[in-house]
């Protein structure tokens, strides 16, 4: 009887802990729950990391995410057209600088700034990043998304692709206001760093993340990805290459 009553309880643990590892974060199997429309995408393992610019010896955190590799940071390096919030210099530590679409990508204003048509070549753009890392043009932003936010994108209208939990698990889980944190389950970090206007005038901290792409849409306006304090939303849009929003470096 007591042979009986021991493997009854030693049967009773073992399907417990199948259970629990089922649902970790390294399964490869899913479940009905996983697979619900609008569900934030289980988190993957995620390999962490350090990298250092060796232009000016900084050193930034970073975060493999499914294929990809990236700078799990704002970049803070100093280059023409790249701004603090508010002049302030603790703020660049803080968030890391904000870049005009040229500076991002690399070029002159005059070549690639407001109202000028970019004739970028193809292939990787490395723009303000550090050798061996670019910035990431919006297929690479979609990769990402669509890694990490298990839901359907919306493309309500044809330039703006909307994730609707991306947001949450890419924000970090402070810094946030108004209870806008995520869980940064990636460990991507995306912090409320608000962007610059044209006219120098700086806004949002503490309510958006806003990172450029490497994409052009037209003379006007270049692709960025946004982040925001008031949903779980990532949505690739369009934005005017006169504004000055972070920077995250992919690996080549």
């Amino acid at each position: 009887m007591k042979n009986t009553l021991f493997l009854f309880l030693f049967s009773l643990f073992f399907v417990a802990c199948g259970n629990d590892s089922s649902t970790s974060a390294n399964s490869s199997s899913s479940s009905n729950d996983s697979d619900k429309v609008g569900e934030p995408a289980e988190p993957a393992e995620v390999t962490t990391g350090i990298m250092t610019d060796a232009r000016d010896g900084q050193t930034y955190k970073t975060v493999q995410i499914g294929s990809q590799t990236w700078i799990a940071q704002n970049l803070n390096y100093e280059t023409a057209d790249s701004y603090c919030y508010n002049d302030t210099a603790s703020n660049c530590v803080k968030y890391g600088r904000y870049y005009t679409w040229a500076a991002a990508v690399g070029q002159s204003e005059y070549a690639c700034g407001y109202l000028h048509n970019c004739s970028l070549p193809s292939g990787n753009i490395q723009g303000v990043c550090p050798k061996g890392w670019h910035l990431p043009n919006n297929e690479e932003w979609e990769a990402l998304l669509s890694f990490v936010d298990d839901s359907t994108p919306d493309k309500f209208i044809p330039i703006n692709v909307v994730y609707s939990n991306a947001g949450y698990v890419l924000k970090s889980s402070s810094g946030w206001d108004s209870d806008g944190n995520g869980t940064d389950a990636f460990s991507f970090s995306a912090l409320p760093a608000g962007g610059r206007g044209d006219r120098g005038d700086c806004y949002e901290e503490g309510y958006d993340a806003v990172f450029w792409s490497s994409t052009e849409h037209n003379g006007v306006d270049a692709f960025a990805v946004s982040v925001y304090n008031y949903n779980n939303n990532a949505v690739l849009k369009v934005s005017s290459k006169s504004s000055g929003f972070s920077v995250r470096c992919l690996k080549d």
